[in-house]
């Protein structure tokens, strides 16, 4: 009877390596280059730099020509934004990023009392008809009041126009309970030179007090490319002058997405590798203490084992579970040097190999090898510590180029553009034989923000590469420099005037005070 063949168990001592830094490295670098493409896209098809025929941006006119409809019939619009017109009021309606929306403005009364009748001019800001091709906007008005008097006195609010026709009045009695001092106007046309008067009915009688607040809705004509809800600007933050999503940024996007999560993500897996690096030294320097003391270096490593060397804890965990295992001391440090993979690391432990192959006095090889890796990461610090300054000056200098830029942006060109008052068919203003040409600050605005980004680009990785040599550090030093661009220009330089955005007008109510005219009311 023939002897049944056994089969042979092979156990794999080499344990695996179960790192997934790359492949959080590569998963990393598609997300940023989706998102760094996107971002372009964005900034492209709303920059300018593709030109249409109705001088409209791209990304206003593909997302209005497919999505446009009539609010009342549902009707495509989409037509009216591919044609070599400007679209007109009710197109721009008719498409959900360009329709004009109303903002707030209030007017709170300050000290009006002791008062037998006053009153104060205002304005109310909006949209002529003739430039809404004749379609009335509703512009709601709401006056809040309180009038109080030492007496039970009648007394009449109102607001007139400027030709002193009454448009809405109330008629109350200081005193009396549950009434309610208002006037709600369902629209108000814009114009100049409303007024809001108050006076006493009862001849002789003094109103002590009388305090309102005003409210009006009113739609500022925002262009068709700078309204709120377009991309060219963006909504706008918590209501304020903060445009996030304004199409410049998105240049800044497009690079910070391609060059700095990545690099941000490699330079942490870097500062671990080198906290690995920084405890090998004494790693090596203990196990060459012990080989002269007699242990073995399967005793050894597991007595290492239990020591304390940071980041390198877990890497002699392992190597001394190997050893225990039987697997030989040669193959466990190369393994290790694999696993670590750092041209230090791998450069002392092939020495400690060959020579443990080559049956040399191992202590003085690990000592050797101890103070060669001791010995290059000093240098390493020495050079970071040497180029520390430069790197300031590099940050400084783009600091200091970015407050000029912003000092420009911010004060010297809107200055010669509000100066320049000149012929506009001329093209400027003349100044003796000296023609100055009328300027778009907008345009400066965004010419200086490129520069701003391209020299963060620059600086940034040149200041990595002085640091470290490596790419990764210089992307991460030009994101940060690219995020401080955002920040500073969103905050300070992109201002409304330049933008395009109207700043909020107000109801600008008379400084002064007038007597009104005798009001009649039927």
């Amino acid at each position: 009877m023939a002897r049944k063949k056994k089969n042979k168990i092979v156990v794999k001592l080499d344990f695996p390596k179960n790192d997934t830094t790359l492949v959080k490295l590569y998963a990393l670098i598609v997300i940023s280059v989706i998102l760094g493409l996107g971002s372009s896209v964005m900034w492209i098809t709303n920059s300018g730099f593709v030109p249409t025929s109705n001088g409209e941006p791209m990304f206003t006119n593909l997302y209005c020509g497919a999505t446009a409809k009539d609010p009342l019939t549902g009707a495509a619009m989409g037509q009216h934004f591919s044609t070599n017109q400007k679209p007109s009021y009710s197109a721009n309606n008719s498409c959900a990023i360009l329709q004009d929306k109303p903002d707030r403005v209030t007017w709170i009364s300050d000290e009006w009392n002791g008062i037998t009748k006053r009153g104060k001019n205002f304005d109310v800001p909006g949209v002529e008809k003739e430039a809404t091709g004749g379609t009335v906007l509703e512009q709601p008005l709401w006056l809040n009041c309180s009038v109080t008097a030492s007496s039970p006195t009648e007394y009449t609010v109102a607001i007139r126009n400027k030709y002193s026709d009454i448009i809405d009045h109330f008629n109350g009695t200081t005193g009396k309970e549950n009434e309610k001092c208002e006037i709600l106007l369902q629209t108000i046309e814009p114009d100049t030179r409303y007024e809001l008067v108050i006076f006493s009915n009862e001849e002789g009688k003094y109103l002590d007090d009388f305090n309102f607040d005003m409210t009006v809705h009113y739609y500022d004509g925002i262009p068709t490319n700078m309204n709120n809800g377009s991309l060219w600007i963006g909504p706008s933050l918590l209501g304020g002058n903060i445009h996030p999503l304004i199409f410049l940024n998105f240049f800044g996007f497009t690079f910070f997405f391609f060059i700095f999560p990545a690099s941000y993500y490699w330079e942490k897996v870097q500062e671990e590798v080198n906290r690995v690096e920084e405890k090998f030294p004494d790693f090596l320097r203990d196990l060459a203490e012990y080989w002269k003391g007699g242990l073995s270096m399967t005793v050894a490593v597991q007595t290492l084992a239990m020591s304390e060397y940071g980041a390198l804890n877990d890497e002699v965990k392992k190597m001394s579970d190997q050893l225990s295992w039987g697997v030989k001391f040669s193959d466990v440090i190369i393994q290790f040097a694999n696993r670590v993979g750092t041209p230090l690391v791998k450069r002392a432990i092939a020495l400690i190999a060959e020579a443990d192959r080559a049956g040399g006095k191992i202590s003085d090889i690990l000592l050797t090898a101890a103070n060669d890796s001791r010995e290059l990461k000093f240098l390493e610090g020495e050079r970071k510590r040497a180029i520390g300054s430069y790197i300031a000056v590099i940050w400084t200098s783009y600091f200091v180029f970015l407050g000029v830029i912003v000092v420009l942006a911010k004060v010297f060109i809107p200055a010669i553009a509000g100066s320049n008052n000149g012929d506009e068919s001329s093209g400027g203003s003349t100044i003796g034989n000296m023609t100055i040409r009328n300027i778009d600050p907008l345009f400066f605005v965004t010419i200086f923000y490129y520069g701003v980004t391209m020299q963060a680009l620059g600086n940034g990785t040149m200041a990595g590469l002085m640091a470290t040599g490596r790419f990764s550090t210089g992307f991460k030093h030009s994101g940060y420099m690219i995020v401080v661009a955002l920040l500073v220009f969103n905050f300070i330089a992109f201002s409304p005037d330049l933008i395009g955005v109207t700043s909020t007008p107000g109801l600008n109510p008379s400084s002064g005070t007038f007597i009104p005219s005798s009001l009649y009311f039927g």
